[in-house]
């Protein structure tokens, strides 16, 4: 586990940071970039379960994928090394299997879309939205890093499914649909 007894070190002040590997890189790479925007993401998530009171269901699904979050962290923060013995973190199959099936589980009771949604309607909808398209971001980070480096494949298959759950859920959220807001193509022309 983790202990942090001091929160600055000053290692960061001339806009280097260190990787998991301990290897140094500017602040501004692609991998922390990538792992920045996964942090960004779970921010939003940890504000949209403010407002999932009463349904234990997404609760436990949201405080689910915030772990997940810091494990897809930690992936990303810590490059493939060929050859390296030591275990990493890494985002594994059940992971995304997990999120299909939530998936699947939440859709089922919604009625077919036949338009595409507003963010809006709950706020815990709202939230989780904003969520999506932070999760969207670090996908085309995470796109960009592995067009550089190696990447984690089960990483890139988390991200791109947890978009479709955070979509799904926020539906779930807005009474299984009812409380969606439908986009009007050409309403204020």
């Amino acid at each position: 586990m983790v202990q942090l007894t001091r929160i600055y070190t000053r290692g960061g002040d001339k806009g280097k940071t260190s990787l998991g590997t301990g290897q140094r890189v500017e602040k501004h790479d692609l991998r922390v970039a990538a792992y920045g925007s996964v942090d960004e993401a779970n921010a939003v998530i940890g504000l949209a379960r403010l407002h999932t009171a009463g349904d234990a269901e997404a609760e436990g699904m949201l405080a689910r994928i915030q772990n997940d979050l810091f494990d897809l962290g930690a992936d990303l923060c810590t490059p493939e090394v060929e050859g390296e013995t030591r275990e990493r973190l890494r985002i594994v199959a059940s992971q995304v299997e997990r999120l299909e099936r939530e998936i699947d589980a939440m859709n089922a009771r919604l009625a077919p879309l036949k338009s595409f949604i507003l963010p809006g309607g709950t706020p815990a909808s709202a939230w989780l939205h904003l969520a999506r398209t932070v999760v969207r971001r670090a996908e085309r980070d995470m796109t960009a890093l592995a067009r550089r480096d190696s990447l984690n494949q089960e990483a890139l298959r988390y991200i791109n499914r947890l978009s479709d759950h955070l979509f799904v859920m926020a539906r779930h959220l807005n009474d299984d649909g009812a409380r969606d807001v439908l986009w009007t193509p050409g309403a204020t022309r």
